[in-house]
């Protein structure tokens, strides 16, 4: 008789503060530096609002972490992993400045890293052995994207409307957008930054696409 699956175990007030704590770090910021760009009183994530002052846990509200995860530009993914990464197990990734990235023979034809000129970091564990790192040079890609952020690609990743991606065509355009619609035959694109226009491509002009999923900012 086959065992029943074992109970899955109940998110902890502990582990949902140190992902905000984590959260927070990641964006080289405080947690009440974080609360402040969040929009939010600059007390909201400090270690006193944790506990009442009756010794009840204090737990955030849904709003607050939807705030947060905007201001630093995560997504809710990114929050499970951070609630989860108890080890902050890291993983080495080849790294590449971006405007190398679009040189030819930087990638194989799944997208895949391939030739030279690639350096290593360690990062958080994606979980994908053929994720990637990218360094942004410039402002082009401003608010959301600074000079000299990382940000680690993973080919493996499903990819759903609203992430942020890296596109490359099959004539050697490399961009990294939002995945505004995806259907069989066209593949629409929303800028990051306000004075780029929105990209419609044709499936067969793309070569491949990769979900961001983690920035070091």
């Amino acid at each position: 008789m086959a065992k029943p699956p074992k109970a899955a175990r109940p998110l902890t007030h502990a582990q949902v503060w140190i992902a905000l704590d984590r959260l927070a770090e990641r964006a080289g910021l405080s947690p009440s530096g974080l609360a402040k760009r969040a929009g939010l009183d600059p007390t909201t994530f400090n270690k006193s609002k944790r506990i009442t002052g009756d010794g009840r846990e204090r737990w955030p509200s849904t709003e607050s972490v939807s705030k947060a995860l905007a201001a630093s530009n995560a997504s809710i993914d990114t929050f499970v992993q951070l609630v989860g990464d108890s080890g902050r197990t890291t993983q080495s990734v080849p790294l590449l400045a971006l405007s190398l990235a679009a040189a030819a023979g930087a990638f194989d034809d799944s997208g895949y890293p391939t030739g030279k000129g690639w350096d290593e970091v360690a990062l958080p564990s994606t979980h994908d052995e053929h994720a990637y790192a990218l360094e942004i040079e410039g402002d082009a890609l401003r608010p959301i994207y600074r000079e000299g952020d990382i940000i680690v690609v993973s080919p493996a990743t499903a990819i759903r409307r609203g992430d942020r991606v890296v596109v490359k065509t099959v004539a050697g355009e490399l961009m990294v957008k939002e995945l505004k619609r995806r259907s069989a035959k066209t593949l629409e694109l929303a800028a990051l930054n306000a004075d780029d226009a929105e990209r419609m491509l044709d499936a067969e002009e793309v070569a491949w696409i990769a979900r961001i999923v983690w920035v070091s900012q």
